[in-house]
């Protein structure tokens, strides 16, 4: 690749950064705060958290398990094979965009009728998954079968993604700073099978 390519290529890369960033600035000022703030004392009353997303949904809830491990949370994911029954006093937290997937929607419906709650992460309210949640907490962001790039113009359910990692983020970092434990004493519970 000559020099021209990958000038052209490194202007193109700071270009949709760049897009994807103020998507997602643009995306966080149209966030309910005292909606996503509503989701931490459904985490401090959970028994255990179970977390379920497909996809790159999927991927980014279980980043969110790993930090809510990190603070002192027992946490699973669903479909690993030493996740244990969901039950009563356990919380599903539920990631889709369309708040469609079966998956997502047939798990929700289990932890109801197991006696957990669930809170779900979704575009919508008008869903089959947050008719289930006791909480839905809606993010903005173009479902992965809007084409029409009105809202994003990332691909598929990008912005959602990215959008879940960053709220999910912001929780841990929100009850972090509150409960104030050492970076320390966090690290003694990070993986170190690595």
């Amino acid at each position: 690749m000559n020099s021209a390519n990958i000038n052209q290529q490194a202007n193109s890369l700071k270009t949709n950064l760049k897009l994807i960033l103020e998507e997602n600035q643009k995306l966080a000022e149209q966030i309910d705060f005292i909606q996503l703030a509503a989701v931490i004392p459904y985490l401090h009353q959970a028994d255990r958290l179970f977390i379920i997303g497909a996809g790159r949904t999927g991927l980014a809830l279980k980043a969110a398990a790993m930090r809510l491990m990190h603070f002192g949370f027992t946490v699973f994911v669903a479909g690993e094979t030493t996740t244990p029954a969901i039950r009563k006093g356990d919380l599903l937290i539920a990631g889709s965009g369309s708040g469609t997937t079966s998956t997502i929607v047939k798990a929700a419906e289990k932890a109801v009728s197991s006696g957990a709650e669930v809170i779900a992460f979704s575009t919508t309210t008008d869903s089959a998954l947050a008719r289930l949640a006791a909480l839905t907490l809606v993010i903005p962001a173009a479902q992965k079968q809007d084409h029409g790039k009105t809202i994003s113009e990332q691909y598929a359910g990008s912005l959602f993604e990215q959008a879940l990692l960053l709220l999910t983020d912001t929780i841990f970092q929100t009850m972090w700073a509150v409960d104030g434990t050492a970076a320390q004493e966090l690290w003694k519970r990070h993986a170190n099978l690595e």
